[in-house]
Order: C-alpha cells, then structure tokens, then sequence
C-alpha cells in the first residue's frame, strides 16, 4: 500500500533523532497523516509478510476490543502481544475494549455540580456486577448510525486521563470517529503515538477492518479510512547503534532526498549497514530502519478482498473473518520494544 510507504518514508525523511522511555531511540515525526479508499481493496501490507500468525493475531485482538474484557486470559491464547503489559492472571491496567464497551460513569457523588450523566434507564448503560455503571461507547455510535446518520457525534475514546497518567502503557490508538458521506462509512483514526514498522500495519488492518463490520451491520459502504499520528517514529537502535542516528541523520536524509527509483533505497540501505554500528547481543533487529528500507524497495502488490459474516459486534469472532487473495513479498522481522 502506498500511503503506508509514504508514511515510512516521511518520518525517515523528515524525523528527528528522539530517545524515549523504552530505552530504543527512534526517529520522529510529527503529526503524520494518511487516507486509505477502502473500496481499492482490503488495505493490509503487501510489502511484508502479514497473513498467517501475524493475522491470526490482529484477529483475535479486534474480537478481544469488541468483547469489553479488562483481561487477556482468553487472549493470550493466541497471541503474546499484549503479555509484557499483564499480570500473572491476565490483567490489565488499562485495554481499549473496556472503554470501548464498558466506559465508567462517574459514582453520583463524584459527579461535579452541572454535569449531566445518563442514567440507569439509559439503553447504552450497564451495571457492572460491583453496581458501578459503564456506557457502551461502540454500541451508542452503531445506534445512532441507524437511527441519525449524519450525526457529527459518532466518537468512541479509549483515552481516561487519570488513568493514562498511572496505567502502564496506556492507549496509542486513542480515539475515533465515524462520519457518513451520502452511502460510504468513513472512520478517523488519532493516534498519539505510533511504532510505524511494527504497530501502525496492525492499526490499519484492525480498524479497516473495524469500519467494514460497522458498515455492514448499518447498511453502508466502507469509505475511507483516514489516519492521524501524533509521534509516528521508527526505532532505530540501542546504545551505539540507536546514538549513530543522532550524529549522521542528516546524512541518511541527505540520500533519501537523492533517491529517484525504488531501488535507490536499496543502495541507501547497504550505505547504513555498512557504516552504523553493529546492534549489541540480545538487541538484534531493535534498528528498524534497514527492515522498512528495504520494504520502500519493492513494489506494492495488489490488495486482498475481506468477506465478514454478518454477525453483531457480540458475536464476531475471528471465524467470522475471510482474507482472500492475498499475496506478499517476504517477511521482515522487527525486535520489540516495551
């Protein structure tokens, strides 16, 4: 897909060196920003490998969003990706799905003089088994598609400030919103921060996939999905590996700004690894930056097509999701880090 190309090569082309809490330096960007027709086909990368374990994975963590679950115990089943952020029984301090489904409403007495509050009559209201109320953010926004399309107030937040300030790793992929133009369902996505070789491929396929089951369940067309990334960075390294970037960026630029063809990144790779310093034992694969130079070298394929049952977010499972025609180029291994 080539905006996801264009993403990669913005942030390289026009990043600043920035260490961060992980350890890992990254270049950065600010404020990047892409739109994908999702009527071109099923956007997930054709650049590198994604099906098999990748895509079982991305699957399982949608229909884990769309379950409410505070807990990956069913998740962990399938894939470890969000095992590094949990406690022994599966818990976490935060996850997407819980305020997705199950956002808190305020305890009456915690509630501040003005503020208006659904109550418990309220069809998007649930009282949890403690008694404490939470409102189904999902839900509100698929009935007010059907009842009131052209609303402006179709948004769903992950995004709790007082728990973001305490939580371990609190929500990248913040907030979106829907917005309907005449029979085609658009979806933006904010983003505050995002790992553009490992983490921004799965947002992608996970809410295009996300605005293909809202539209069908509302009568609509997928339209557009649109994304907006606050801090889009690629790491590149630790220790001597990641502080090479901070003394020869400007020169990696330089020859970004030279290349004419897709192969010319190539050559700009073989340049890095040549000149940088070799990734310390146990931080192999932490540059990331060779990896997506080599994925602007090739050529995107076409996309695939997704059929979805037509089954209630409730319901979904990844059963229920069929990836058709789908071809790649090679797969390309990027380390983690948390």
């Amino acid at each position: 897909m080539q905006q996801y190309l264009d993403l990669v090569d913005a942030a390289l082309s026009e990043g600043t060196y920035k260490p961060n809490r992980t350890g890992v330096d990254t270049i950065s960007s600010f404020s990047e920003h892409y739109e994908v027709d999702l009527q071109e086909g099923y956007p997930l990368l054709t650049t590198k490998k994604m099906d098999g374990y990748r895509w079982n994975s991305m699957l399982h963590e949608v229909c884990w969003y769309l379950s409410g679950e505070e807990h990956i115990r069913n998740l962990r089943e399938e894939t470890k990706i969000w095992d590094a952020w949990a406690d022994e029984e599966g818990r976490l301090d935060t996850a997407y799905g819980r305020f997705w489904r199950r956002y808190p409403i305020p305890e009456s007495e915690a509630q501040l003089e003005g503020e208006s509050w659904p109550d418990e009559t309220n069809r998007w209201v649930t009282a949890e088994d403690d008694g404490r109320r939470t409102f189904d953010q999902l839900q509100y926004v698929i009935d007010t598609l059907s009842d009131s399309p052209n609303s402006r107030r179709l948004v769903v937040n992950a995004w709790h400030p007082a728990n973001a300030a305490v939580s371990t790793l609190p929500p990248c992929h913040y907030s979106f919103v829907f917005n309907v133009q005449g029979d085609r369902l658009n979806c933006h996505l904010t983003q505050r921060s995002g790992d553009i070789a490992l983490g921004v491929p799965f947002n992608i396929a996970a809410y295009a996939l996300l605005t293909k089951v809202v539209a069908q369940q509302t009568g609509f067309e997928p339209g557009t999905f649109a994304h907006t990334v606050v801090d889009a960075h690629v790491y590149c390294g630790k220790g001597e590996r990641g502080e090479w970037y901070a003394d020869n960026l400007a020169d990696l630029q330089s020859r970004l700004a030279d290349v004419d063809d897709r192969e010319d990144y190539r050559a700009v790779k073989e340049w890095l690894e040549s000149e940088a310093p070799p990734e310390a034992e146990g931080n192999e694969r932490m540059d990331h930056v060779p990896g997506l130079l080599e994925q602007l070298s090739r050529e995107p394929l076409e996309r695939p097509t997704l059929e979805v049952a037509d089954v209630s977010i409730d319901e979904l499972t990844a059963e229920d999701v069929e990836l058709n025609d789908y071809e790649s180029h090679e797969g390309i291994k990027f380390g983690v880090a948390e």
